[in-house]
């Protein structure tokens, strides 16, 4: 969606997290961005047809539905690391499980995780009073230095772009189920972080003011 003109409260959000891109590497304080997603699991209800020399693989065009899983991606952009977690929802409990699994698994020794993410009703500190006890929950919620994109403006959090990259590479694809998809997950996150596919920022505060001035409050 595009946003309106003249909007404040989208550029004062969006410079925030152009700030953070704009930070140098410090092991100290990871930037993490992170965003979610669905798949549909498809099952065949036919035999597919392999691929042979000069034939494509076909499929039935008939299926079955079943179910859909949560993607939560954790992209780490400096440092050439994601994680995916699949999961059965896309709930504030399950978000709290991933920012605890991020904290305590993937970076304990970080003095705090700069955290980079959309405006999901579900994106917040509260979510892990709904998963925690208070002590717990605020335990977590100091780990992280918490930034949010603007509203309409999803694109600014770099776990977006990866997801892209997911469902082009992996998930464009029959999936028939929870199983399937957490190893075909796996393995393109592994061969991933195993090449340390980095991403290149190069959208500036200094560029936003020149090629989105629009969105910018305007004084004579």
């Amino acid at each position: 969606m595009i946003p309106p003109h003249a909007n404040a409260g989208f550029v004062a959000a969006m410079e925030d997290v152009l700030e953070v891109y704009q930070r140098p590497h410090d092991r100290q304080h990871p930037v993490v961005c992170l965003d979610e997603t669905t798949k549909q699991m498809i099952a065949e209800t036919r035999a597919p047809i392999p691929a042979a020399p000069g034939r494509k693989a076909r499929h039935d065009y008939e299926y079955e539905r079943n179910g859909v899983a949560s993607l939560f991606m954790m992209f780490a952009p400096l440092e050439g690391w994601r994680c995916v977690k699949v999961a059965d929802r896309h709930a504030a409990i399950d978000y709290a499980h991933v920012l605890k699994e991020l904290s305590d698994t993937h970076f304990p020794d970080a003095t705090k995780i700069v955290l980079v993410q959309d405006n999901l009703s579900t994106h917040v500190p509260a979510s892990l009073y709904a998963a925690f006890p208070a002590a717990e929950a605020r335990r977590l919620v100091e780990r992280f230095e918490w930034h949010f994109t603007p509203k309409h403006g999803s694109w600014l959090d770099m776990a977006e772009s990866e997801l892209a990259v997911l469902a082009t590479q992996c998930l464009d694809r029959r999936i028939p189920d929870k199983a399937t998809l957490i190893a075909e997950v796996a393995a393109w996150q592994n061969n991933r972080n195993k090449r340390c596919m980095k991403a290149d920022w190069q959208f500036t505060t200094e560029d936003a003011r020149v090629k989105l001035k629009t969105l910018y409050p305007q004084f004579e």
